[in-house]
This record gives C-alpha cells, sequence and structure tokens, in this order.
C-alpha cells in the first residue's frame, strides 16, 4: 500500500468531513469521487489499497483498457462517467460503468434507455447543465433542465438521480452551485454532483452529495501527447 496515496485520501476526506461539519452535512453523506482519467491503473492500484472504492473516468475507451482487470483484483468498485458520450459509445458505457454523469441530450437519453433494457441493467444518471452557458461546455441548459429530467423520467424510463455540473473558470462558484440547488429541488432530485479540487469544500457548503477530485489526488495529469 502506497503511503502517499493513504495520506492523500485521508487529507482529502478529512477536509470533506470538516466542510460538512462547518456547513451541516447536505441530505445524503457525499461521496468523494477520484477521478483517474489519464492515470494508469498502477497509479490507481494504490488508492484501491486504500479503500478508495468509487472513480470517474471520461472516456469509455479508456476506462475499457483500465478497469475490467481492476474490478477482477479488488471486486466491488463504483465507475462514474463523467465525461461526454457520443451515442456510438452508450453500450459501451452501460456495459462498462455503474453511474453515467453526462446525460445532456435526448438522442443520448434515448440510446441509453435502449441499450440498459438490452443488457437488463438499470444504471444511475446524472443531467448534466451548462450552468455557465459557455459554448465549449456540454450539457442542458438551466432554463431547460426540469422539462428535460422530467421527460428522461418519463419517456425514457431512466433513473435520473441527480444533476452535475461545471462551473466556469476564473469566478466565484458559488453562486452557480446555488443555481444548481434550486435546479435539483424543482427536478426532484436528491443528488447533486459539483465541486472539483479547487472548489469541493464550497460545493459542499452549497448542498453537494457528490464531488469529483482528481489533481488533489493524482497530482497534475500528464500533458496530452
Amino acid at each position: 500500500m502506497s503511503a502517499n496515496a493513504v495520506s492523500k485520501l485521508a487529507a482529502i476526506q478529512e477536509r470533506i468531513a470538516k466542510a460538512q461539519e462547518r456547513f451541516g452535512p447536505p441530505p445524503d453523506q457525499v461521496t468523494l469521487v477520484a477521478v483517474s482519467k489519464t492515470f494508469p491503473a498502477a497509479e490507481i492500484a494504490p488508492f484501491l489499497d486504500a479503500g478508495q472504492r468509487v472513480f470517474g473516468e471520461n472516456r469509455v475507451q479508456e476506462a475499457k483498457e483500465k478497469w475490467p482487470a481492476l474490478r477482477e483484483r479488488y471486486g466491488d468498485i463504483e465507475l462514474h462517467l463523467i465525461g461526454p458520450l457520443q451515442t456510438n459509445k452508450a453500450r459501451e458505457a452501460v456495459a462498462l460503468f455503474d453511474v453515467i454523469e453526462t446525460v445532456d441530450r435526448e438522442k443520448l437519453a434515448g440510446m441509453l434507455a435502449a441499450e440498459m433494457q438490452r443488457a437488463g441493467r438499470r444504471l444511475a444518471c446524472f443531467v448534466q447543465v451548462n450552468i455557465g452557458l459557455e459554448a465549449q461546455k456540454a450539457g442542458i441548459a438551466p432554463a431547460e433542465t426540469v422539462a428535460f429530467v422530467e421527460r428522461c423520467r418519463a419517456e425514457h424510463g431512466l433513473d435520473i438521480v441527480g444533476l452535475m455540473c461545471i462551473p466556469p473558470d476564473g469566478v466565484p462558484p458559488g453562486p452557480y452551485f446555488a443555481q444548481m440547488v434550486s435546479l435539483g429541488r424543482a427536478a426532484g432530485v436528491g443528488k447533486l454532483s459539483m465541486g472539483m479540487s479547487g472548489d469541493f469544500e464550497i460545493a459542499i457548503g452549497m448542498g453537494a452529495t457528490h464531488v469529483r477530485i482528481g489533481s488533489a489526488l493524482f497530482g497534475h495529469r500528464p500533458a496530452p501527447v
């Protein structure tokens, strides 16, 4: 077991606990989603050895290369897809992941529903909200979120349990997190995936139930080749 992984994981867990104590716990216990995208299995294993069991990946192909062997070795793992999903990858995503956090359009909702039915799996899903209305980011517009959640449930039969967002860089995230809380209430969902390494304590204070933390655990990601 890597002492470095143990200490980093313990430090993050302590900060999560202090944020809950300071601001009051959210409706559910906060889930730490360790964002392992771009890191190889050898660098993920120490965190599994340290007891972390919930991880997030951005790409279906990368997850397919890493996680089947890790699951075989470590057993019970909850894997979240936290990156944009192409409809032609829906079948593989349903087979690989346990939670889809990036449902953001009608066609994808229908494809996921069909693939879940085919596979006999019912995955928990989050609707991704483009909370800052940024052209370069995926997600449904805030004004369309409640109606989209309703359609995902009524027309496609998806188990929409929460909302997910990535607030704009370089501005205080609090107002965006507050808007997500309001949207979550209006949509009738109990989970909010918001907050990353730089702002997760603020997110917990606003009501996050899931925080996605990568660099604070794994360090800076390798530069793209």
